[in-house]
């Protein structure tokens, strides 16, 4: 007797998920953080230009009855911010729209729109960490020099809230400074023995929170964990990487934009040139710039890990 098996007929096929995956992604989080922005520009231009005014010294002495004060000079300083084109685009073709049996237009949408929001944030990230004006090597005089031993700890942590407050920088709601570490920092951080470490001090507030993974509010600083936190490869000692954790307060960093374009960027289906209508481009784009407003409202820590790549 003859069976029709699955062998036996060309029907019997694999199927396929009708749904994609995208790419483990890191999450944009320092542009959020760069609040000083043109909102009164007096026309359009290459850049936008802030102006910070400079406050008077102090008047301690007391006046003399029949004299008159000496006036003085108000001063004030400007930092200019260069608006850069920015943008990135894919094209599909007529064939790959007509037969993929995944929704191609839309999974290259979501591509286009994290790449966007990705790009800007990696060029925050570059010029927030370059700043030089508040730099900490924990344990050493120089980032060449730092060794594995040379982990982010409490102290480092205190010595920058009190750099910022000594400079009377404003905290974010809550009262609290922000901080990006990188979660091999953060490792070492929360493993620290002893009351003052950062889990210790967690659990006494938010334990629940500490039991789901949450980091936590540490001495006037809200940290968060993410991967685009600084990290140079063998840059300390021998082969030691090196990681930049970053406090930052308000008015660290500004943002420019085009008036033309608005703040964000923006998505943009190219124009069908082809004769047969078969190319199809899709992309962003966005006109805006970056700075550092106040190198004050910045402090950088630069240290190593225990678990980073030190071999």
């Amino acid at each position: 007797m003859a069976y029709t098996q699955k062998s036996s007929l060309s029907s019997d096929q694999v199927a396929f998920q009708q749904l994609a995956y995208f790419a483990f992604r890191k999450q944009p989080l320092h542009e959020d953080y760069a609040t000083v922005r043109a909102t009164r520009q007096s026309h359009r231009g290459s850049g936008v230009t802030f102006t910070k005014y400079t406050d008077l010294a102090q008047a301690t002495s007391a006046l003399t009855e029949t004299s008159d004060v000496t006036p003085v000079a108000a001063a004030d300083s400007q930092v200019t911010v260069n608006l850069t084109e920015y943008g990135n685009a894919t094209e599909t073709t007529a064939a790959l729209r007509g037969q993929s049996f995944l929704n191609i237009n839309e999974d290259l949408a979501n591509l286009i729109g994290y790449n966007a929001a990705d790009s800007l944030d990696q060029v925050v990230a570059d010029i927030a960490y370059a700043d030089s004006t508040n730099v900490k090597y924990v344990g050493q005089s120089s980032r060449g020099a730092l060794l594995t031993s040379n982990n982010l700890t409490s102290n480092s942590v205190r010595e920058a809230v009190a750099t910022l407050r000594g400079s009377a920088v404003p905290t974010w709601d809550g009262g609290s400074y922000v901080g990006f570490a990188h979660p091999d920092v953060v490792y070492d951080f929360i493993g620290q023995t002893g009351t003052a470490d950062l889990r210790s001090f967690q659990i006494r507030q938010d334990a629940p929170g500490v039991r789901s993974g949450e980091i936590g509010t540490f001495d006037g600083v809200r940290f968060i964990s993410t991967a685009r936190a600084l990290l140079v490869a063998d840059g300390g000692s021998t082969t030691n990487d090196v990681y930049g954790t970053l406090i930052m307060g308000q008015q660290a960093l500004a943002k420019a934009y085009s008036t033309m374009y608005g703040p964000d960027p923006t998505v943009e289906f190219g124009p069908v040139t082809d004769r047969l209508r078969r190319f199809q481009p899709i992309g962003w784009y966005a006109m805006c710039g970056y700075g550092v407003f106040r190198g004050e409202a910045l402090y950088r820590i630069e240290t190593t890990s225990t678990i980073g790549d030190n071999s």
